[in-house]
């Protein structure tokens, strides 16, 4: 017989043995959910943007592009030797100067840079293009403040020499001095800047708002629709396969195809949705159901609840599937009411359905960017930008990866603190006291 001793080292083991086999999952949902936000969050500390060169990659430090520096820097020293030649006096001891400055950025880029200076002057010789690996170098926060300072100095001399019409090639030695000025890469990390920016904008808030009310308004009819269509078909009748096949169809429909299908049932010409709304009085004209702000919400949420109230359907019909018959006929036995059964049996026997369609759904909800992209591409007005949609125009519209990956980060917080309150209001007495102790 095993002694009570042994039980807490059984316990121990039996532990040890389930976190082994729950590693396994921990690790893949860490690798497949968590390391993307991890990602986004990083990137949401830089300036990224994709239509600027020098803000296209994660910058720590002070960079030089060498393939760029070598398209100006030999041709301008060139040209400036040809100016020195064709100069006198005071002008040709300016040149001259400036000449040797550029000559001294040159050794310090060159020591900086190492071998790859010389690696990328001989491709760049041979009228072929290095690697962005290659061509750009990290180089100390001296060289580079020196570099753009003395550019900067350059260009000013240069510009007041040529007023002074003393350049022979003057478009030339000033367009490769202001080529210069772009060789630099200035470290583009700047913390929680796109956070704070985003925090205070109008038009994140406001897209956010749409969010949180299509989700509320749109989830609410769905579950109640849902609930009713799942007791109806969890009823015996003839046909009870075929009505059940027919309510998923909608869902079955791919989101893309569901959206473009309603934009012609909304259109303001031709749509029947539209005309029919027109003839009862429910709208003045049939174009007012995608133009108008109101008429768009409404069409969106109309389109969506359509589409995924077979979902939500289908999961509390599976719930319903699961509740013993014995307790209705215990019940109809003692004289209760089919409201009594609904609400002292059904609704609590399926409140652990309730709980996985609303959170699904809910959270889909919020998430929602396909539907409304394809139907009014978050019009009119930006009255259906949701804060997807708004974190796609930014990343991809704009090319602000920055921005949009902070956009990013802040739907998963939101999701992350939509999941916790159903977990808490809706998850806390699921357990029983037993396994609570």
């Amino acid at each position: 017989m095993a002694t009570d001793s042994n039980k807490p080292k059984i316990d121990k083991c039996e532990k040890r043995t389930a976190y082994l086999l729950v590693a396994p999952a921990l690790i893949l949902i860490l690798v497949i959910a968590i390391y993307p936000v991890l990602q986004s969050f990083y990137f949401s500390l830089f300036d990224l943007r994709l239509n600027d060169p020098q803000k296209a990659d994660v910058h720590l430090n002070y960079n030089v592009d060498l393939e760029q520096y070598f398209y100006y820097y030999p041709f301008l020293v060139d040209d400036l030797t040809e100016e020195v030649k064709a100069a006198n006096g005071t002008e040709r001891s300016r040149l001259k100067k400036i000449k040797q400055n550029l000559q001294g950025l040159d050794q310090n880029i060159r020591k900086d840079a190492k071998e790859n200076y010389q690696k990328v002057k001989e491709i760049h010789q041979n009228f072929e293009s290095p690697s962005t690996s290659l061509s750009v170098v990290k180089i100390s926060d001296k060289t580079a403040k020196s570099f753009q300072s003395t550019i900067e100095k350059v260009n000013k001399q240069l510009k007041q020499i040529s007023n002074d019409n003393e350049l022979k090639n003057e478009k030339d030695v000033i367009g490769l001095a202001n080529g210069l000025k772009g060789v630099i890469f200035e470290p583009n990390y700047i913390g929680f800047h796109h956070y704070a920016e985003e925090l205070k904008s109008s038009r994140m808030w406001s897209s956010l708002w749409n969010t949180v009310f299509f989700t509320i308004v749109s989830v609410f009819i769905e579950f109640v629709l849902g609930l009713a269509i799942a007791l109806l078909i969890n009823k015996a009748f003839f046909g009870r396969g075929l009505i059940r096949a027919t309510v998923l169809i909608p869902w079955a429909i791919p989101t893309a195809v569901s959206a473009l299908m309603w934009k012609f049932l909304y259109d303001g010409q031709y749509g029947v949705v539209a005309k029919f709304f027109s003839e009862i009085g429910l709208l003045d004209h049939m174009s007012a159901l995608l133009s108008s702000k109101a008429g768009a919400m409404f069409s969106v949420i109309l389109s969506d609840v359509w589409k995924t109230t077979p979902y939500i359907a289908l999961l509390l019909l599976a719930g319903l599937q699961v509740i013993p018959k014995s307790l209705y006929e215990a019940a109809s036995i003692d004289g209760a009411s089919k409201w009594k059964q609904f609400t002292n049996i059904t609704l609590p026997m399926l409140k652990l359905s309730i709980l996985v369609a609303l959170l699904f759904r809910t959270l889909d909800a919020f998430r929602v960017f396909d539907l409304i992209y394809v139907l009014t591409g978050g019009g009119p007005a930006n009255s259906t930008e949701t804060i997807s949609i708004l974190a796609y125009k930014v990343m991809f519209s704009q090319t602000n990866f920055g921005a949009g990956s902070a956009l990013s980060v802040i739907v998963f917080i939101c999701v992350a603190f939509i999941s916790m309150i159903f977990v808490k209001v809706l998850g806390s007495d699921l357990l029983p006291e037993s396994s609570k102790k």
